[in-house]
């Protein structure tokens, strides 16, 4: 019997690869660096399933380019990367690793708003640099986070995250902007408000909100007006949520306090001038980077493909519209 062909379009973790040879044929694609689109063109002729990761784009033109591919396992939560229209058209699969890395993500964003509220980036240059002379009574005047406001942007399953280790761990008065989340679906007191006012009265601004036509630039100068000059931003949703360029006219004059992206507009590149500035964190797409969640999303898009194979509804299935007129099992 001929196995089915997998091509992984990157290294992910073992666990994952492991569960489908028992099953697949499996490829792995190990060069470092996204994958070019015509090398993906290739690879895909004769490959049915494609486990894809984030960085990877899979428009139209690459959906149509294949006439086996069957499923396009994202190894991701967001799946902004993949032509939805195009692959539900040629009745393709598409999945995702939902409630991976929930936690995971929140951990990074706290980390991310004590480093900006205490300086420790600029700290640690200052101390490298061999310039500690001493302790200083003004130096290094960080921002207190407990008893702060917090404005989450997105009360999904990440913002809810957030939202807890704000109000339980740091007494935060948590401001939401999120137009389907009532404040009764939400273990703890918030106040949910237009955005305009997040803006005007948080301490700290967090993004958890997924790409779309409706929020691509959610945050932008007029937005940024809004914000206090001792506020900071915090971004680990998508990039281009914010208009890098008006972020970064803010924060050369400092018309807001800080911000930390781990996602740009343009991934991998980011706007020029932003790794100048001292009052900027920028990390390179790494949210969800723990071994244990990584680990957990490759186990989650590896079943979603053996499920497929076996005839389930995959956990993670996105474009549901391919379900009609199958007789399949659903769990």
């Amino acid at each position: 019997m001929i196995k089915p062909k997998v091509f992984i379009s990157n290294i992910i973790p073992e666990k994952g690869i492991n569960m489908l040879r028992k099953r697949f044929e499996v490829e792995v694609n190990k060069t470092a660096g996204i994958l070019k689109k015509n090398l993906l063109i290739n690879k895909l002729k004769n490959t049915d399933v494609l486990l894809s990761l984030l960085s990877d784009i899979v428009d139209e033109e690459v959906i149509l380019s294949s006439e086996k591919l069957k499923v396009i396992s994202n190894y991701a939560v967001g799946y902004n990367n993949i032509d939805l229209k195009a692959a539900t058209k040629r009745g393709i699969y598409v999945t995702n690793t939902p409630r991976t890395l929930d936690e995971t993500t929140a951990d990074f964003t706290f980390a991310l708003i004590l480093s900006l509220a205490r300086r420790l980036v600029e700290s640690d240059k200052f101390m490298r640099a061999g310039k500690f002379k001493g302790w200083g009574a003004l130096d290094f005047l960080g921002f207190d986070v407990f008893n702060s406001t917090m404005g989450v942007i997105g009360m999904g399953s990440i913002g809810k995250e957030v939202a807890k280790r704000g109000y339980y761990g740091f007494n935060m008065k948590i401001l939401y902007y999120d137009r389907s989340v009532p404040p009764s679906a939400l273990y703890m007191k918030v106040q949910k408000t237009s955005l305009d006012y997040l803006l005007k009265h948080s301490d700290f601004v967090t993004l958890n909100i997924p790409l779309t036509k409706e929020t691509f630039h959610l945050i932008g100068e007029r937005e940024l007006n809004l914000m206090k000059p001792t506020a900071y931003l915090i971004n680990t949703s998508r990039g281009p949520v914010i208009d890098e360029r008006a972020l970064y006219k803010y924060l050369l004059n400092k018309k807001i306090a800080g911000a930390a992206l781990d996602v740009y507009e343009q991934e991998p590149s980011f706007t020029a001038g932003l790794e100048k500035l001292d009052n900027i964190i920028m990390t390179p797409h790494i949210a969800s980077a723990s071994l244990q969640t990584r680990e957990l999303m490759s186990v989650k898009a590896a079943q979603n493909i053996i499920d497929y194979f076996d005839g389930r509804v995959p956990e993670g299935l996105v474009n549901r519209e391919v379900l009609e007129g199958k007789h399949i099992i659903i769990f």
